[in-house]
C-alpha cells in the first residue's frame, strides 16, 4: 500500500510542524491534506476518502481526545486508522489515546525512520480492513452488513414486529428444463436484480435465497415504522418489474414469466442462525410460515399477492385488499383470513 501511496490528513495546530510533517510524509509517496485544529479535521473527515490520520494532541477549539472520541462513536470512521503524533509526554496520556482507538504514537520531533514503519504497517491494515468490508458487502445485504457493523456478531435471535415476504416463479422447473442452464443462471440473475431493487427501494432486506424462491423482510434487523405498508407496495413494484420484463421476454420470443408472493406480518425471532463459523441471518416463527403458506396458495386461487389480516390492517395507503375466504393451512389449529391486493 505504501508504494501506491495512501490520502492522509495531518492536523496540528503548530503551522510548522504542519509543513514539516506534511514534507516528510509527500517525500514517502503519500498525497497530504492539511487541518489546523480537530473541528477542521472532522469537517475534512465527513468528505471521506482518506487512509490514515496524523493527530496532534493540544490543539484550540475540538483536542486529539476529542477527535479520537468522535471518530469512535462515528460507524463510518472508526475503521479510520489513527497515529497521534504530540509532544505530549506521561504514560497515562500515551495509554488514553490507545484506549479512544489511536493505533499508535509517535512523539515529536517525529523520526522519518519509524514514521514510514508505522505509515506502512498501518496503510496495510487499512487496506485489509477495506476487503473485508468489500467482501461483507458482496455477500450480506446492506442492513446485515450495516447491524454487524453497529451491533457485532452473536449467534441467537430477538423478538421483534416485522412483515415478511416470500415470492417464487411459478412453472420454474418446467421452464428451466426447455433451455440450457446458462439462459436459467442469467435468467435468475436478472430475475434477482429487478426483485432485490424492488424489495431495496421500500426498506426491505433479502435473507434467503434458493433457486428461484427468496424470502424478504420488512422491519428487521432495523424496525420499520409501517412494514406491512412497505412489503406490500415492494411485492406491487415487484409485479410491475415482472411486467416490463417480460415485454423484452416476449421481443425476445421468450414466454413470460409469472410470480407469487405471499406477505405475513407479526411477532418473529430474527438473528443470526447457524455456528460460529459459518451462520447468515433469518428469521422464525409463526408469521414466516403463514408467509410461506400464503405464497403457496396463491398458486391455488390464481392471485398474484396474498396477504394476512395483521398485514390487512396495517395497511396505510389507499391499497383495497379484497378478502379471498378463511382457509384451513396445514400446521394451523385455526382457518386464517386471507387478503388478495392488485
Amino acid at each position: 500500500m505504501a508504494s501506491a501511496g495512501g490520502r492522509i490528513l495531518i492536523v496540528d495546530d503548530n503551522k510548522v510542524n504542519r509543513l514539516l510533517l506534511s514534507r516528510s510524509v509527500e517525500m514517502l509517496g503519500h498525497s497530504v491534506v492539511l487541518a489546523e485544529n480537530g473541528r477542521i479535521a472532522m469537517q475534512r473527515l465527513a468528505d471521506g476518502g482518506f487512509d490514515l490520520l496524523l493527530l496532534d494532541i493540544e490543539m484550540p477549539e475540538m483536542d486529539g481526545f476529542e477527535v479520537l472520541a468522535a471518530i469512535e462513536a462515528d460507524p463510518e470512521l472508526r475503521g479510520l486508522p489513527v497515529i497521534v503524533t504530540s509532544s505530549v509526554e506521561g504514560l497515562d496520556n500515551i495509554v488514553r489515546c490507545i484506549e479512544l482507538g489511536a493505533e499508535d504514537y509517535l512523539p515529536k520531533p517525529v523520526n522519518r525512520v519509524l514514521l514510514q514503519a508505522r505509515l506502512t504497517s498501518c496503510l496495510e491494515k487499512k487496506r485489509l480492513r477495506d476487503e473485508q468490508r468489500a467482501l461483507l458487502s458482496r455477500f450480506a445485504t446492506s442492513e446485515v452488513a450495516r447491524d454487524l457493523r453497529d451491533q457485532g456478531f452473536a449467534i441467537g435471535g430477538r423478538r421483534l414486529r416485522a412483515s415478511v415476504l416470500f415470492c417464487d416463479i411459478r412453472g420454474f422447473t418446467k421452464l428451466s428444463e426447455a433451455q440450457a442452464p446458462e439462459a436459467t443462471i442469467e435468467l435468475l440473475n436478472a430475475w434477482y436484480a429487478l426483485m432485490f431493487d424492488a424489495i431495496a427501494s421500500h426498506g426491505g432486506m433479502v435473507s434467503l435465497m434458493i433457486g428461484d424462491w427468496l424470502m424478504a423482510l420488512f422491519g428487521a434487523p432495523h424496525p420499520l415504522d409501517t412494514p406491512a405498508q412497505q412489503a406490500v407496495d415492494a411485492a406491487r413494484e415487484m409485479l410491475a418489474m415482472i411486467d416490463g420484463f417480460n415485454v423484452e421476454r416476449r421481443a425476445a420470443a421468450e414466454p413470460d414469466l409469472r410470480i407469487g408472493i405471499g406477505i405475513a406480518t407479526g411477532e418473529v425471532v430474527a438473528g443470526y442462525a447457524g455456528t460460529q463459523n459459518r451462520a447468515c441471518y433469518t428469521c422464525i416463527g409463526m408469521t414466516v410460515n403463514r408467509a410461506a403458506r400464503l405464497e403457496s396458495h396463491t398458486k391455488a386461487v390464481d392471485r398474484e399477492i396474498l396477504i394476512d389480516a395483521e398485514t390487512c390492517a396495517g395497511l396505510t395507503s389507499t391499497v383495497a385488499p379484497a378478502l379471498v375466504g378463511a382457509v384451513a393451512f396445514k400446521g394451523f389449529s385455526e382457518p386464517l383470513d386471507v387478503f388478495s391486493v392488485r
